[in-house]
């Protein structure tokens, strides 16, 4: 059996497709391209508490995590 259990050492596995579905939402949004939405993410306090397995932002959905990221704005 597969060791499903998220830690802070194989989280980074879950980021990339996150940040793909925000950095997508946030460029059609905004009407910013793609480069300028993933350096917006990356540098906000979304992120940093997404990178944090004891956070759990994890478990949330893109939707959910973009508008954490709007709100921080």
């Amino acid at each position: 059996m597969m060791n499903l259990t998220i830690t802070q050492d194989n989280l980074y596995l879950l980021l990339p497709s996150k940040m793909a579905w925000l950095a997508s939402m946030l460029s059609e949004d905004k009407g910013i391209s793609v480069v300028d939405a993933i350096k917006r993410l990356y540098s906000s306090e979304m992120y940093k508490k997404l990178q944090d397995e004891s956070t759990k932002y994890w478990h949330l959905g893109p939707v959910a995590l973009y508008e954490e990221f709007l709100e921080e704005q």
